[in-house]
């Protein structure tokens, strides 16, 4: 069946569009009442990740209430430790948690390479998802990329710095390597699964590619990165990588759709770095929707200039935070879909 509204796959995959599509990374959160309604029926976060029938009713939300032009499924990139046999936690106002932490050969031996049976649940839910928004908007499904779900397996934690990631990497470089490896097997296992499932579009998210020196992220970030883009041949795929200005040039070398911009990246000398064969993504600073909505219109539509009519998925520059008014979200979606150039 042909979608009602495919604008994204088509921009990503370089074609025509009428018009510049729009989603918004965190649009399925506490920015919209109606997701914390169903949040404060569950025990917490985690729980609503793992049961696919409230996961699917939190993914379809934005669509219904913003208007977006795609659905992203809800869920959190460190499925993947714990399909590997390392368990999280997500700690209230604190983020995730790990109770053990990998340190040495044993610990990574230890480890499984995750198959999308053991993720059995995302798989539920982007089923569900997908009868459910019954061909409205194409559904996004996501991973986290190899080196920052390591950083998380390594640390324990989220860090301002992931030092303990970071050493990990100069004191042991062939046993990082080894569990890069287990990491990417897992994840390209994980997203042809959302991709059986339904999922028509994916993103690697790369949090804290901007922690790792040029030398660093090519050797244990982008390489495996490059694995997945040449795994995935089926459905369109977007590599973001927040803070990685130093290898935009080699990201547009990546077998993938399209690359997702911070907004401290300047989109000119992005398109340059990175070519004109690939989709942009991005990129306005999310903090902008806290202004009142005459800037907020202005701004936006400053944006798409830059970027210009074609190539480009309009998205901020990285997800909503929770404290952002819904009316406002709803102003930058609109404003996008209302211009014309």
């Amino acid at each position: 069946m042909p979608f009602k509204n495919d604008l994204i796959l088509r921009a990503a995959r370089g074609e025509q569009v009428e018009r510049t599509p729009v989603w918004l990374m965190r649009q399925a959160g506490r920015v919209l009442p109606e997701y914390r309604a169903v949040r404060s029926k569950m025990g917490g976060f985690k729980e609503l990740v793992e049961t696919p029938e409230f996961a699917c009713e939190v993914t379809i939300q934005p669509v219904d209430i913003l208007n977006v032009d795609a659905a992203i499924i809800f869920s959190d990139i460190l499925v993947i430790p714990e399909a590997m046999g390392l368990p999280y936690q997500m700690i209230e106002t604190k983020g995730p948690w790990f109770e053990k932490t990998i340190t040495n050969s044993d610990d990574i031996k230890q480890l499984k390479i995750a198959t999308a049976d053991d993720l059995h649940y995302v798989m539920d839910a982007i089923k569900l998802t997908k009868k459910g928004l019954n061909n409205r908007v194409p559904l996004i499904g996501f991973a986290g990329a190899p080196w920052t779900i390591f950083a998380y397996m390594i640390e324990g934690s989220g860090s301002k710095t992931f030092s303990k990631a970071k050493k990990f990497l100069y004191t042991q470089p062939l046993l990082s390597h080894q569990l890069l490896q287990k990491i990417t097997d897992s994840t390209i296992n994980y997203l042809k699964g959302q991709i059986r499932a339904g999922a028509d579009m994916l993103q690697l998210f790369d949090s804290w590619a901007g922690v790792l020196s040029p030398k660093q992220y090519t050797e244990f970030a982008l390489k495996y990165i490059a694995q997945i883009c040449d795994s995935i041949t089926e459905v369109p795929i977007t590599v973001f990588a927040k803070d990685a200005h130093y290898v935009r040039k080699e990201m547009g070398a990546l077998n993938c759709n399209s690359i997702g911009l911070d907004w401290t990246m300047d989109i000119k000398e992005s398109r340059e770095l990175i070519g004109n064969n690939k989709t942009l993504q991005g990129n306005m600073d999310p903090c902008l929707l806290y202004a009142d909505f005459n800037t907020i219109r202005s701004e936006t539509k400053k944006m798409l200039l830059q970027f210009g009519p074609q190539r480009h998925i309009a998205n901020l520059g990285h997800g909503l935070y929770p404290d952002l008014e819904k009316d406002k979200v709803k102003c930058f979606v609109e404003t996008i879909q209302e211009f014309r150039f």
